[in-house]
């Protein structure tokens, strides 16, 4: 039990990491074509560990080829993109914490499409994680509003939370006649088939221009954050419940922060730092709302 609790505390801290790999990547290379390479370091090795742990390769039903696809375009393809393109213009730590409110649109999505309930402890906890979100964006200046405070950068985080809200929400449906890592290494591998031309376009081809510091990041954001990441979180799930598993994210962020200040000098701002608590404590409640329900 120790060690799950371990692994699951390394994959909020890897997680956390994948915006500082990130926002390193997009200074190089296109989105297209780190997107595409990221995957495909992906799609090798969950395609591997599928292997070994179904014993034979799951074929999913026609039903389900249409959901697939679009879990492949969305959580994939779109978020991959939209996240590279976003940490090229913002910091990596500010882009954390807008992408930290995915539980919290999920949350209210579900309410309007799945009539799942909405009780006091979720409702503050949205209220609380935007509040939180607001601050980040605004970097404190609340009275100047957005204006001074959004652009492009932020635009392209908000794509990514769109993203992969629409990613969790076909999840829902596939994941009821698929195992998670099923669905996730067929949305991997369908996600890299199609980035494949765009990044071919990019000028993919020129990757042995890549640095050391361009291909360390691809094999982390590949294997750690999303391989490693992926499988110990639902060993998480297995082993001690989606509740207590489920915590351990709102580490992401808090991680996110500190890593970028230590790797990347971003400086620590205040209001960066409350936003990172408004967020991280608006998600435990809306998780623990959630559960409870």
């Amino acid at each position: 039990m120790f060690y799950t609790y371990i692994k699951l505390l390394l994959m909020a801290v890897f997680w956390g990491g994948t915006f500082i790999a990130g926002r390193r990547l997009a200074m190089e290379v296109g989105p297209f074509s780190g997107a595409f390479l990221r995957f495909l370091v992906a799609s090798i090795f969950l395609v591997a560990i599928m292997m070994q742990s179904e014993k034979r390769l799951i074929l999913p039903r026609p039903h389900l080829l249409l959901p697939l696809f679009l879990m492949g375009m969305t959580g994939i393809f779109l978020y991959n993109v939209f996240f590279l393109k976003g940490l090229k213009l913002i910091e990596a730590g500010r882009a954390s914490i807008i992408i930290a409110n995915n539980p919290i649109l999920i949350a209210i999505l579900s309410a309007m499409i799945f009539r799942e309930g909405l009780n006091l402890m979720k409702v503050t906890g949205i209220l609380i994680s935007v509040a939180g979100a607001i601050t980040v964006i605004t970097r404190g200046e609340f009275l100047s509003g957005l204006g001074g405070g959004f652009g492009w950068g932020e635009l392209f985080i908000f794509g990514c939370v769109a993203s992969w809200v629409s990613y969790s929400l076909l999840g829902k449906s596939v994941m009821s006649n698929l195992s998670p890592l099923v669905a996730v290494t067929y949305s991997s591998v369908i996600g890299a088939v199609c980035l494949f031309p765009p990044a071919m376009l990019e000028g993919l081809g020129e990757f042995g221009s890549y640095s050391f510091s361009a291909w360390a990041s691809i094999f982390y954001l590949g294997f750690f954050g999303t391989v490693l990441g992926f499988v110990w979180y639902y060993e998480g799930i297995k082993r001690i419940g989606p509740m207590r598993a489920g915590l351990f994210i709102n580490f992401v962020p808090v991680s996110a922060v500190f890593l970028a200040y230590l790797i990347l000098d971003e400086p620590l701002t205040a209001s960066l730092l409350i936003g990172a608590i408004l967020v991280s404590s608006g998600v435990y409640l809306t998780t623990l709302g959630s559960r409870r329900a």
